[in-house]
């Protein structure tokens, strides 16, 4: 029987253990607060408000991969023609809306400067702006391709099997339908992105890619209604998701003040300010997806197992990319107000960590994904041929674009909020033309390496935009534009 004495050690043990616990996580915690702040916080945003623009960004970048993920496998049901018809018209539709994400970009970082000088009054007029640009381009772009749909998939799927042709053309039929409605979404979600406000971006995209999901389960799973189901579902989600940003935009969201009454009053100096960023990143993604397509065409000369390859490993490399993504969509937002307030020692700190933080991210879903490879890459139903030769794509990719990506892609973004669009657009142009697709073409078509071959150009390519833009970075020129 324990005496009182026994009792009283073993209280006092426990005492001593909770107090070191309690110091333990104290000082954890301080350190962690330390660490954060030297690397984040700066007299525009402290590391909390940084954080919390990033985190809803990622989460929505995750959701929208793993949705396309579901997607392509769902689709893969219907057979390697519909995978491969899906894959190829894609690429046309990244072409497309990444032009009305170009400009939506540019009003994006107007906000993002208007909001760091705190212009409340500039701040809605730069968002109707940026809302009446994106919906006027994306508006002739879909009246011409639906009157030439035909000579558009002639030029583009020349090579292509019968099957493909048949399956591409009902999908792009449908996609360059609900082009409209995407951009509305994009130049919305744009707005909130640049004030900070990325939780509502992060609801109502959420909320069209899972209206897209839940329509192509029903359609194509229920239905079997193949391309033709993916076609009806996504005008579905994208016009939903386009009123209901319209009506809170309007109705319910008190930071942005935005009215109807802004539409009706455009200012051409803002416009002028929105196109100064958008339209030279407009050309740019025109030129580099562009150089995408033609590397599709000659992929698509390859065969339906060849495109089914190159889909296939696109989709498993972009549960990599999901992180990176977010971070090269928040660096915008973070880097433009601190640019608004003129602190440039933050936008530099900010655009450094976000680099290291990139890198990081790659190595982490390596360690956990990797391991998964079969499972997941099961989930498309390959030839057993090609699950060998997309690890190997996967492998090369995943380890190179460690050290190429944050250069290449974030350090872009972060000089196109400073208002270097020009320099950013025309590297990056050269770039992808001189190296992705001759590189490419080299590589995949003259030496005979395949996919493999185009893989590899494209990780090169990383590393030379890397080369381009890290030295701007160093120099002054990037931060000297004036925006507002």
């Amino acid at each position: 029987m324990a005496t009182p004495n026994a009792y009283k050690q073993i209280l006092d043990v426990d005492y001593m253990l909770n107090k070191r616990s309690t110091n333990f996580s104290s000082s954890l915690s301080l350190k962690t607060d330390i660490f954060l702040t030297r690397h984040f916080s700066g007299r525009t945003l402290d590391y909390r408000q940084i954080f919390s623009i990033i985190v809803p960004i990622i989460v929505d970048q995750a959701f929208l991969v793993c949705m396309n993920l579901i997607n392509t496998a769902m689709i893969s049901s219907s057979g390697e023609a519909a995978v491969g018809a899906v894959n190829a018209i894609d690429s046309v539709n990244v072409f497309m809306v990444s032009i009305f994400i170009a400009v939506a970009t540019g009003g994006s970082i107007v906000v993002a400067q208007y909001k760091g000088r705190s212009d409340t009054e500039m701040i809605p007029k730069a968002v109707a702006g940026s809302l009446v640009a994106v919906a006027s381009i994306s508006a002739v772009i879909s009246v011409i391709l639906l009157i030439f749909h035909n000579t558009v998939l002639h030029i583009y799927l020349g090579a292509a099997d019968a099957a493909v042709y048949d399956n591409a053309k009902v999908y792009f039929v449908g996609c360059v339908a609900s082009y409209f409605g995407i951009a509305i979404m994009e130049a919305i979600c744009g707005a909130f992105r640049g004030i900070g406000e990325t939780r509502s971006s992060l609801f109502l995209t959420i909320s069209m890619n899972f209206i897209y999901v839940i329509g192509n389960f029903i359609l194509i799973n229920g239905f079997h209604m193949g391309t033709l189901g993916m076609a009806i579902s996504i005008n579905v989600a994208r016009y939903t998701a386009a009123i209901a940003a319209l009506i809170y935009l309007v109705k319910r969201n008190e930071s942005i003040g935005f009215s109807i009454k802004h539409l009706v009053s455009i200012r051409f100096d803002m416009m002028k300010r929105i196109f100064s960023i958008g339209i030279p990143f407009a050309s740019e993604q025109m030129f580099f997806n562009g150089g995408k397509i033609l590397t599709q065409n000659m992929i698509v000369g390859l065969g339906a197992a060849a495109l089914a390859c190159n889909a296939i490993a696109a989709s498993l490399i972009s549960l990599y990319m999901i992180p990176a993504q977010a971070l090269s969509l928040a660096v915008v937002t973070v880097v433009g107000q601190c640019i608004g307030n003129r602190d440039i020692a933050q936008a530099k700190k900010a655009i450094r960590s976000f680099a290291y933080l990139t890198a990081a991210s790659f190595v982490l879903l390596s360690v956990i994904l990797l391991p998964l490879y079969k499972p997941l890459v099961s989930l498309y139903h390959p030839d057993s041929k090609l699950v060998s030769e997309i690890f190997l794509i996967l492998i090369i990719t995943v380890v190179l674009e460690v050290f190429f990506w944050p250069g290449s892609f974030l350090v872009a973004s972060a000089l196109r909020a400073g208002g270097d669009s020009k320099y950013t657009s025309v590297m990056s142009m050269l770039s992808m033309w001189l190296f992705r697709v001759v590189l490419g073409y080299i590589l995949g078509i003259y030496y005979k390496m395949g996919v493999l071959g185009f893989w590899i150009a494209m990780d090169f390519e990383w590393g030379v935009r890397s080369l381009l833009f890290l030295p701007r970075l160093r120099g002054k020129k990037w931060y000297a534009h004036k925006i507002i």
